[in-house]
């Protein structure tokens, strides 16, 4: 018996179940069935059978080697884009078992931050050490590795600033701490404290990126450090380590002091962008030369005055943000006067005396909502009374909304618009912070003892932001990110920024377009982390007669890995 497949014109052939047989000394054939109804799964099951193959079941065919199923999708999509960005020639042109090491590090920071001991632990549940060949290292090869990756900084950011950094563009700047688990390293210090960790020694870094936010290089300094302080430095990286001589530093009002402004000037080829504090917009308000009737008109515009010669001034009000300041000015100040009637209350019951006492209290009370300044107090021995001064509650009103950007950058080489616009690209690097110091990287808490493994640590941290970066640029149209982002050019530089229709109705429905989930980056992680590569194995083999089998990617899973194969520098 065997199955023939006869053409029928237009339709679909027919599939026939014949027999041979012999008649008066000829061959001839007959019709035993008609399979052309049968799925062909079957049909080719049949043909299989009638060919002398023996059919056996899946479980008889071959097994899952016991503890043979790795997570495999999630490391994929990080190794794709780590390929598409040439990562590993970044960190070295030669491979090395260091190299490798490094690539390992940074796809498990991205995929699952832990310590260093926790991460050789971990990465064994993956394919991770089959891609890289890093199964047999210990937390010590980790900490050799980052000891040759710190040494080979300057050259890698220098390859980051060739790729993203350009004659006259922008270079942002900002400084962050984080805290240490720990009293020995010698960057450990107490100074101004960014993560709320009252009694914790810190570390300052500092990041530079070009404007759309990609991490180019990143500095450590002792935990004390003033932000003014670290500027500088960034400079002479820019001219001497890039071989940048013209560029505009963009920095906020703590950053770009006036002291630095005075330096700044006499680097040739070195324009900057900052912002003033706010003892000097009320100078300016209080002097009449920011006009509050002219916001009436726009919402900004520019003005010079002689205290900053060479500078563009450009005064912008927020009337969105003015009234947000206001309420929540309201708010503290009436949350302030519950607690000071409550002191005043007990003192005149005479539950608490004395003007020490009193003043505790009182202290405490100020020091919680931050408002001493808008109340004038009168504590004696016996007696407490309070009273707010509204004079300096209006004037401070009066600058609700108001900031005026500084620069030294003329006008024809960046109108008003935007360099109220490049200012606000400071955003980005807060952005980077928040990834690096939360949920995302987790730079911190700090463990490492070493100096050298604080600055490695730190350093290994923005290499995997600057892929994840790149990732979910990529995935921008599977996540809840707004895909709109030429709109951010057009739009009024000084209104809050907006969402566009496309990404507010993905917020609301949790949906894409096509019906299915929309992501965080986190998720979308997860859902590839389903794809598992599993180790097998014909029954009663050998345990070295093992082959793999990596199970297939649904639509959405595809969509995410094809995404990232095109990403470009």
């Amino acid at each position: 018996m065997y199955i023939a497949t006869i053409p029928n014109r237009t339709s679909p052939p027919a599939i026939l179940l014949r027999e041979g047989y012999r008649e008066g000394g000829k061959v001839k054939n007959r019709t035993l069935a008609n399979l052309s109804k049968l799925p062909p799964e079957a049909i080719d099951a049949l043909r299989r059978v009638l060919k002398g193959h023996k059919l056996v079941s899946t479980d008889e065919l071959f097994e899952i080697v016991e503890d043979g199923s790795r997570s495999h999708g999630h490391l994929e999509a990080v190794m794709i884009a780590m390929q598409r960005l040439g990562f590993a020639g970044l960190v070295s042109s030669r491979r090395s078992r260091q190299r490798d090491l490094v690539v390992a590090m940074v796809a498990a920071r991205i995929l699952n931050p832990q310590s260093k001991l926790a991460t050789t632990r971990w990465w064994s549940s993956t394919t991770l050490p089959d891609m890289l060949g890093v199964g047999n290292a210990r937390e010590d090869d980790l900490y050799e590795a980052m000891d040759w990756l710190l040494e080979r900084q300057n050259k890698i950011e220098k390859k980051l600033a060739k790729r993203h950094l350009q004659e006259g563009g922008l270079a942002l700047y900002d400084l962050t701490s984080s805290y240490f688990e720990g009293v020995t390293c010698p960057l450990a210090a107490f100074g101004y404290n960014r993560d709320k960790k009252r009694g914790k020694l810190q570390v300052n870094y500092g990041l530079l990126t070009n404007e759309q936010g990609v991490p180019v290089a990143v500095s450590v300094f002792e935990g004390n450090s003033g932000d003014p302080k670290t500027l500088l430095p960034q400079v002479d990286k820019m001219r001497e380590q890039f071989g940048i001589r013209n560029f505009v530093l963009v920095g906020d009002r703590g950053m770009i002091t006036q002291k630095q402004v005075d330096e700044l000037r006499e680097i040739e080829g070195v324009d900057w962008l900052s912002a003033l504090r706010p003892g000097a917009i009320r100078k300016l308000v209080e002097g009449g030369w920011i006009q509050m009737g002219l916001f009436d008109e726009r919402n900004l515009f520019e003005l010079e005055h002689p205290d900053w010669p060479d500078e563009r001034l450009i005064a912008c009000r927020n009337a969105k943000l003015a009234e947000l300041r206001r309420v929540k000015r309201e708010a503290l100040l009436d949350a302030t006067a519950v607690e000071l009637d409550k002191v005043r209350r007990m003192v005149y019951r005479g539950r608490l005396q004395g003007k020490d006492k009193i003043g505790v209290r009182v202290g405490r009370v100020l020091n919680k909502y931050k408002m001493a300044k808008h109340y004038a107090l009168q504590i004696e021995a016996d007696s407490f009374d309070f009273e707010v001064k509204q004079e300096g509650v209006d004037a401070e009103a009066a600058l609700d909304g108001i900031y005026v950007i500084r620069t030294s950058v003329d006008k024809d080489t960046m109108d008003t618009d935007r360099a109220v616009r490049s200012y606000k690209q400071l955003s980005k690097v807060e952005q980077a912070f928040r990834c690096l110091k939360s949920v995302d990287l987790m730079v911190r808490p700090i463990r490492h003892r070493l100096e050298d493994r604080v600055r490695a640590h730190i350093f290994l941290s923005v290499l995997a932001y600057y892929v994840q970066w790149h990732m979910i640029e990529a995935w921008r149209p599977m996540l809840f990110a707004d895909e709109d982002q030429d709109a951010k050019i057009s739009r009024d530089p000084v209104a809050p920024a907006k969402r566009s229709k496309d990404a507010l109705k993905k917020a609301a429905s949790k949906l894409l377009d096509d019906g299915s989930p929309a992501h965080s980056f986190r998720t979308l992680l997860s859902h590839l982390g389903d794809i598992v590569r599993n180790t097998c194995r014909c029954p009663n083999a050998g345990l070295d007669d093992i082959f793999y089998k990596t199970t297939s990617p649904n639509t959405k899973q595809l969509q995410a890995l094809e995404l990232l194969r095109k990403i470009t520098l």
